[in-house]
């Protein structure tokens, strides 16, 4: 299967994919990688890092930009995401690359997969590397997520890759996904993970990006991975893990010894709080459009060497 344009390197002809940012509490974290661990370093808009800061490299998450959505909660996603692009781009140093965990598309539409390929092909950098979440795999499974972005080529929507030391984990976790259950990550691909994973060495970082969250968050919502233990035996041996999800368009972290889970918020629309009184199915919240922007916005993150590893200030979108 051809390779998606947004996964090939930038041409001089043409604008990049993005450049890799967690999106923590807005719509992007700036990573960096120093000593071969992954540190939230800085955000976008005025997520300036410190000139002494040691950084190999930088990488930026954004997530569940849900392209296609035009309705009352935001009936522009497609702005949303160009406002974040702008944030990226006007970094002061270049993210080696994009992640993107995963809703690009509201219904999996093929002009919706286009639009948002496009879209990432305005962010300056040179790659863009995906995951599918269950608003991509609505037609067809991930078949349809697969003809735009098929990283690695071998037709599946599971894959890794290294970077500077760093090793990547792609992951999709919306296998069987069904409102009020919890998806899966599945036999098939925890035997790739564990194969995959066998010659990569022990004082290698690791970064997993999946979708739903590596951990039950709210289970009558099926905000969480019905078997993410047997994934969590094959990362724990590993020395540093970092575990990047979305999908719940909200920021919540969860330490597990030597494993960091982070969730991001969306560049669409905020969902209701886990387990909130009087909701029985999460669905987008409309707001004022004059408060729309703060709920997409920002987290500043930086490092204070022997405090905790991460600084966090929040900043919205529009500040």
């Amino acid at each position: 299967m051809t390779k998606p344009d947004s996964d090939r390197p930038r041409s001089p002809a043409r604008r990049g994919a993005l450049g890799c940012m967690a999106m923590w509490g807005g719509a992007a974290v700036v990573w960096g990688v120093a000593g071969g661990v992954p540190r939230a370093l800085g955000a976008t808009g005025n997520g300036r890092l410190a000139p002494s800061a040691p950084m190999p490299f930088t990488f930026v998450q954004i997530s569940d930009t849900h392209i296609g959505f035009r309705k009352e909660a935001n009936p522009d996603t497609a702005d949303s995401m160009r406002q974040a692009i702008a944030e990226i781009n006007a970094l002061p140093q270049t993210p080696a690359f994009v992640v993107h965990t995963g809703d690009l598309s509201h219904l999996s539409k093929p002009e919706q997969f286009g639009e948002v390929r496009e879209l990432l092909q305005e962010i300056d950098v040179d790659r863009v590397h995906t995951i599918p979440g269950e608003h991509d795999t609505i037609d067809n499974g991930a078949a349809g997520y697969l003809r735009y972005f098929d990283h690695d080529g071998n037709g599946r929507s599971w894959y890794s890759f290294n970077h500077d030391g760093v090793h990547f984990v792609g992951l999709n976790n919306v296998l069987a996904f069904k409102l009020g259950r919890l998806a899966a990550l599945g036999d098939d691909q925890l035997a790739w993970l564990k194969a995959d994973l066998a010659g990569v060495s022990r004082s290698t970082p690791l970064v997993v990006l999946a979708h739903i969250p590596m951990w039950t968050i709210w289970e009558p919502w099926g905000w969480g991975t019905a078997d993410p233990a047997q994934a969590m035996e094959l990362l724990r041996p590993f020395g540093s893990v970092t575990v990047l999800n979305g999908h719940i368009h909200q920021v919540l972290q969860k330490v597990e010894g030597n494993v960091e889970l982070h969730t991001a918020m969306s560049l669409a629309y905020p969902l209701p709080t886990p387990g909130q009184a009087g909701v029985g199915e999460p669905g987008p919240v409309a707001v004022s459009m004059e408060e729309l922007g703060a709920k997409l916005g920002t987290r500043r993150i930086s490092v204070h060497p022997g405090r905790h590893p991460l600084a966090l200030v929040d900043r919205s979108l529009e500040a």
